[in-house]
């Protein structure tokens, strides 16, 4: 039971970290701070995936996987 309880504190963490970093990310965008906010971006996607993983939830785990991918790629091109 105290696994269960901790992993579920854990993903709630990785949640609400990967949400603030989001938000920075939007804000980084607002102000014209790139590539800042797509790295900010990346860390967010990356933290979301994991939760979508962790809640076995293939639909938030299928548009993190692409969306993480098509950032990866465009970094890489710029």
């Amino acid at each position: 039971m105290n696994a269960i309880v901790r992993r579920s504190t854990d993903t709630n963490t990785i949640k609400w970290s990967a949400s603030i970093i989001q938000v920075f990310g939007y804000a980084a965008t607002a102000f014209g701070l790139a590539p800042l906010n797509m790295y900010l971006f990346l860390v967010g996607m990356l933290g979301w995936l994991i939760v979508g993983l962790r809640w076995n939830d293939m639909a938030m785990t299928m548009i993190h996987v692409i969306a993480l991918a098509a950032m990866v790629i465009g970094l890489a091109l710029t």
